[in-house]
């Protein structure tokens, strides 16, 4: 079984589809703790009505590194496979993403290297000022680079005419979820 941390700040929409799976046996994992820097944060309030333990974590006044710190701590006490950012608004220092090598995932809501560093509404109003025919989202592992990393997976989808930055940013989110699902369920095989 899988052990899986979840970084979060946001809704953390694309967790239900992953806690789903699992509930369903559809996946062999077990969300293990979700952390958040955002007290209010969706992700934490999901975290709570699902049973999974969950830390706020404060990055105010605090060095990067010193609050990466923080969290490797309790993924270590953890013992975890796998790390997922779901809406983490932070860039990991390096030295995060260098003692974490390989277990690390990002879903950016583009297919990279599309919007590369855009972060969520932005990316969607990016696609619809261009006009563009296609989006979705890319898995990849994380790394001192940001969006760089090495693609595990793309989902694609149309963009419509009369869509709007919601319309368009709920589709992408079913392709978010649907995606991690397929990532951890292969977990294994990935390893880097």
């Amino acid at each position: 079984m899988i052990r899986v941390a979840v970084l979060g700040s946001t809704n953390g929409t694309d967790l239900v589809p992953i806690v789903g799976a699992i509930r369903e046996g559809k996946l062999s994992a077990n969300v293990c703790v979700i952390i958040s820097n955002n007290a209010e944060s969706g992700i934490l309030k999901k975290a709570e009505k699902f049973g999974i333990d969950r830390h706020f974590i404060s990055h105010k006044d605090k060095k990067r590194d010193v609050f990466d710190a923080e969290m490797s701590e309790i993924l270590k006490q953890k013992e975890v496979d796998l790390i997922l950012l779901i809406g983490f608004m932070r860039i990991l220092s390096s030295s995060f993403v260098n003692k974490w090598r390989g277990k690390v995932v990002n879903v950016h809501p583009s297919l990279l290297p599309k919007y590369a560093g855009g972060m969520n509404n932005s990316v969607h109003e990016q696609v619809l000022l261009n006009k563009d025919s296609e989006t979705g989202c890319t898995i990849h592992l994380v790394t001192p680079e940001v969006d760089e990393g090495p693609i595990l997976l793309q989902r694609s989808c149309p963009v419509f005419e009369g869509d709007s930055v919601e319309s368009l940013k709920k589709r992408v989110q079913k392709l978010e979820g649907e995606a991690f699902v397929e990532v951890i369920k292969n977990w294994r095989k990935n390893e880097q």
